[in-house]
Formats: structure tokens, C-alpha cells, sequence
């Protein structure tokens, strides 16, 4: 019933309206690409332009940072996105065609890469995300078969999903990906999200009607933007309800990179800079 609800705000464009005060601004990156925040507060974020990563507090200062161009062991081309869970950080590595994996103060773990692998249901390539399910598996985004490709905690391949065998739930372009706490797989397919269970099952589809951008699920919050604009919505309540946000305060356009909602506070990531607003209601 919750979908259907969702389905539903969508198709009416019922959408309520809350308002953000701007609060602040931290951060100095040259082409910001994602960001992930944990538990315990850490903001982790993927600079395309520089290649590395960086490991903030809640109000930027810089702990630590990693990478660097190149294709050893903890470098990236081109770090797509990150996923952050309290003890490891996840890096989309898409020029290099891996996964690549640190600990939580960003020293190098260990790395997953397929592209030569023999078996082609286990291959993927140019990755475009990545994300950990409260039960331990690791999902990617394969841009290069438009697909999504599951591994287990111990980095066996466990299946995929999403490619052109999926009927209506086939992936055209897939860009984001997220998990929700009751491992649910949401994957942003330009104008829509098209979300599967665990088990690589079609579930349903979200149709926003202005192509996404950027995609995060924090907690129970999910939040949906493009450019410009931002939406969330509670996984948790009975009803889901799809939710503007009204950002008050700024001065300036923002282009936006991705969004997301920890504390009641809204982070949004811009390519220099991540903007703090307060949810006022």
C-alpha cells in the first residue's frame, strides 16, 4: 500500500511544501560528485576534479583526505559516488572499473573489479554506485550493461538484476542508487526510480516527471533531485508522502549535486560547496 500511496502523490502532483532556512556553507572542492553521511555525523564526499575523497565533520572541517589520480591501489579516476556505513567507505572508481573500499578514516582496504572476469553475469563496468544493505550485500551500479550486480559480504557474486530481461522494470539509464532499511533497492533511471526487493524483483516505479539527478536514503529519509529542485520522502510513515522543499535564505542559484536529510537539517552538495539549511516544518 505505501507505493501505491507514492504512486499516487505523484500522478496528482499533490505535493506538500516545508520549508529550509539556510544555515551555512562548508567545503572547498573543485567538482564535487557525491556524498554519504554516517551515523555518527561523518560527511564523506567524492571530488571528481581533484580525484580524492574527503572525510569532514558536520560543520567542514577537514579530517582527512585520500586518493589522488591514478590506478594503484587507492587512487580513482573519475570517484562517481560514495557510500559511507560506520566502519567502511565505498568508491565508485568508474574510469577504473572497480569498487574500491576503505576503512572509516579512509585508509585503503581492499577493492572489487570484474570487467575481466570470464563469467559476463559478474562483469560490470564504468560503475556509477554503490551501496551496502543492512544485511551486508553490496549492490553496483553497472552503467555499462545498465544494470544493477549484487555480491554477498564476502565479495561473491550473488545475481543481477534490472537489465533487459526485466520487462517493465528494464533499466534505460540508470545513474543513482540507494537501499532503504528494509532493503528495498531505489534506482534512479532518469524521470523515474524504479525500485526493486532484495531479491532482484520489479517492484515498482516512481515517475517524477523532470529528470533526476541525485538520490539518498538516510535513516528512513529519501530524498529525489534534480538541478534545481529537491523532494523527500518518509519510508517510515504509514502514508508516503512525496514532500517539497522550500529553500529560503540563500543568495545565489545552486546547482545541485545531490541532497541529503540527516538531524533535520538538509545537506545539499554543489559542486564547490555543501549548503546546511534547518527544516523549519
Amino acid at each position: 500500500m505505501k507505493y501505491l500511496i507514492f504512486i499516487l502523490f505523484l500522478a496528482t502532483a499533490s505535493i506538500y511544501s516545508q520549508d529550509c532556512i539556510f544555515s551555512s556553507s562548508f567545503g572547498k572542492f573543485k567538482n564535487a560528485s557525491a556524498f554519504d553521511i554516517t551515523s555518527a555525523g561523518f560527511i564523506y564526499v567524492t571530488d571528481a576534479g581533484t580525484d580524492e575523497i574527503y572525510k569532514l565533520d558536520t560543520v567542514g572541517n577537514v579530517l582527512k583526505s585520500a586518493g589522488g589520480y591514478g590506478w594503484d591501489e587507492g587512487l580513482f579516476d573519475n570517484p562517481s559516488d560514495i557510500f559511507a556505513s560506520p566502519l567502511s567507505v565505498y568508491v565508485c572508481d568508474k574510469n577504473n572499473n572497480r569498487v574500491e573500499r576503505f576503512d572509516k578514516d579512509l585508509n585503503y582496504v581492499s577493492q572489487l573489479s570484474t570487467i575481466n572476469s570470464d563469467t559476463s553475469a559478474e562483469r560490470f563496468g564504468y560503475p556509477l554506485g554503490c551501496v551496502v544493505s543492512p544485511q551486508g550485500d553490496l549492490y553496483i551500479l553497472d552503467s555499462e550493461n545498465k544494470r544493477i550486480v549484487k555480491f554477498d559480504l564476502f565479495g561473491n557474486f550473488s545475481q543481477n538484476f534490472g537489465g533487459y530481461d526485466a520487462g517493465s522494470y528494464a533499466l534505460n539509464n540508470p545513474t543513482k542508487l540507494a537501499v532503504s532499511m528494509n532493503n528495498d533497492i531505489y534506482v534512479v533511471d532518469g524521470k523515474r526510480v524504479v525500485i526493486f526487493d532484495q531479491y532482484g524483483t520489479g517492484i515498482n516505479i516512481l515517475n517524477s516527471g523532470e529528470v533526476l539527478k541525485g538520490m539518498k536514503i538516510i535513516f528512513s529519509n529519501l530524498t529525489l533531485n534534480t538541478d534545481k529542485e529537491i523532494l523527500f520522502a518518509d519510508l517510515s510513515a504509514k502514508e508516503t508522502v512525496l514532500n517539497s522543499l522550500k529553500l529560503e535564505g540563500y543568495d545565489g542559484p545552486v546547482k545541485i549535486i545531490s541532497s541529503l536529510i540527516y538531524n533535520r537539517r538538509l545537506y545539499i552538495l554543489t559542486p564547490n560547496d555543501i549548503l546546511v539549511y534547518n527544516i523549519v516544518k
